[in-house]
């Protein structure tokens, strides 16, 4: 059985790996380039494996595909006989060039999409609308009152937006339970800017996306840099992609590698098990998966816990990123 954490400061219980459905984009927009369209039958196959494994919640979003993912996870998960309240969804308003009344006006559409799964996690994917943080979280409350979603969260938002975001829906008597963050041994810039301390003080979780820095640290870049002219859309033109990136960045995979031979483990389980476990309870992640083999890789990280030692070797090895 695996374990479940409090999601914030609501009564929301969830593994401490999720799954990130930003790959179920189907090929479509500028998000959905990132990754190579999947069968749908694959898709079914990844949740299929994401639930046996004791994975009880799921992160898509408006901008993966314009609704395409939010379809796909629905879709997978019906055929597998899930039904709404059996797993925690957890979605996200798309704000660049928008007004906030337009999360009001858009609820249905993403509803509609998830076709008979309810809201519970909705999150404002980043901060730049047109209009305030305030105005952004009054609308969500809104929803919230009106029945439509039951807790919000944000994403991408600075402590400071954070903290107003949280003080905003405080006035309303709602919680801001989550910032969604990029985040990982490679990124670990919310330890610097004060987005980890705030949300330890306000009680907010960090869920982790890119937790393994868009597949770096499983190693298999550095092991044949070939696999980078095969991958498909921007990902391959990121300064982590190149060469001097790579070789920046071999230590740490040479430390993982390490590490994992004394846990009969992965790179990439190595990884995810540190960040889960390095602050407590305050951050969880959500790793994608475009293969079986992928989520069956990311479900080995719930079976053990780095000692201290190997807890505090990573911290140092990766402090560099903090910056």
């Amino acid at each position: 059985m695996v374990e479940q954490l409090q999601l914030g400061a609501s009564d929301i219980a969830v593994s401490p790996l999720g799954l990130g459905c930003w790959q179920f984009s189907g090929g479509r927009g500028l998000a959905g380039r990132y990754w190579e369209a999947l069968p749908s039958e694959v898709e079914e196959d990844i949740v299929r494996l994401a639930l046996d494994g004791g994975v009880n919640w799921f992160d898509t979003a408006e901008v993966y595909g314009w609704g395409t993912s939010e379809s796909a996870l629905s879709r997978s998960l019906r055929r597998l006989g899930r039904k709404s309240g059996d797993v925690v969804i957890a979605t996200k308003w798309w704000p660049l060039f928008r007004f906030a009344g337009h999360i009001r006006k858009s609820i249905a559409e993403r509803l509609h999409r998830l076709d008979g799964f309810d809201i519970d996690l909705y999150q404002v994917h980043q901060p730049y609308s047109f209009s305030s943080v305030a105005a952004q979280m009054n609308a969500m409350a809104d929803l919230v009152e009106a029945g439509k979603i039951r807790v919000i969260g944000v994403s991408n938002f600075s402590a400071r937006a954070m903290e107003k975001a949280f003080k905003v829906l405080a006035g309303r008597d709602l919680p801001l339970v989550s910032n969604q963050m990029r985040y990982s041994l490679l990124d670990r810039a919310i330890e610097a800017n004060g987005v980890l301390d705030a949300a330890r003080d306000l009680g907010i979780t960090i869920i982790a996306h890119s937790p393994l820095a868009q597949g770096i640290l499983s190693g298999r870049f550095h092991d044949d840099p070939s696999h980078v002219a095969r991958l498909t859309g921007p990902r391959k033109r990121l300064a982590a992609f190149s060469r001097r990136g790579l070789e920046r960045t071999r230590p740490l995979v040479e430390a993982l590698r390490e590490i994992a031979t004394q846990y009969d483990a992965t790179p990439s389980q190595v990884a995810l098990n540190w960040l889960i476990h390095v602050h407590g309870d305050t951050v969880v992640a959500i790793p994608g998966a475009s293969r079986v083999s992928q989520m069956e890789d990311n479900l080995g990280a719930l079976r053990f816990a780095l000692s201290q030692e190997h807890l505090a070797r990573l911290d140092q090895l990766s402090s560099q990123f903090k910056a």
